[in-house]
């Protein structure tokens, strides 16, 4: 029972519906697949085995080395928006189970580089290997103009979030202040 009200949660739509039937449609089904990508993203991370800080910590230095950049600590600290405590201890337990391995840097002997390993590397692809190959499958049954369609549709709607400005932090909708209560047009 509990599941089913996060369920209900992850798919309302916190604003006036759509205008028309197709469009209440369209809403139900992005709401519906942010709520699939989310289950997911949590089952990617359960197979894992690892806390949610420390496997976003390993997902972003898999992908900088992808992208063939090296990463210190100090990077990582500014990755996952955290503290210098805190990212030692992801550090260390990343080390510990073999997926972190820490290379000097060339030219500061104080300095170091983390370098993910082919375990890490295995963990993280592995991690997204199902989900990622569905949606790819899904995509493959539909046409090329439904294709076509779909990633107009998803291109206007990422760009309308995109363009959402950030409110400074602290401030927000308040409750108290009927002018800035959420309302139904």
């Amino acid at each position: 029972m509990p599941q089913t009200v996060v369920r209900h949660e992850r798919e309302h739509l916190y604003a006036a519906q759509p205008k028309t039937e197709s469009g209440r449609a369209l809403s139900d089904a992005l709401l519906a697949l942010r709520r699939a990508e989310n289950a997911q993203a949590d089952r990617a991370l359960h197979s894992t085995r690892l806390g949610t800080l420390d496997f976003t910590a390993l997902r972003y230095l898999v992908q900088a080395q992808r992208d063939d950049r090296r990463m210190s600590p100090k990077d990582v600290i500014v990755m996952l928006n955290t503290s210098s405590a805190t990212v030692t201890n992801v550090i260390e337990r990343l080390v510990g189970r073999g997926y972190l391995v820490r290379v000097s840097h060339p030219t500061d002997r104080r300095a170091h580089f983390l370098v993910p390993t082919d375990a890490a590397i295995e963990l993280v692809d592995s991690a997204y290997h199902d989900h990622h190959a569905t949606i790819v499958s899904a995509i493959d049954t539909l046409t090329p103009a439904d294709t076509e369609v779909a990633a107009k549709v998803i291109e206007l709607i990422v760009g309308a979030l995109d363009g959402i400005p950030v409110p400074p932090q602290g401030e927000g909708l308040r409750a108290d202040n009927p002018s800035e209560a959420p309302h139904d047009a």
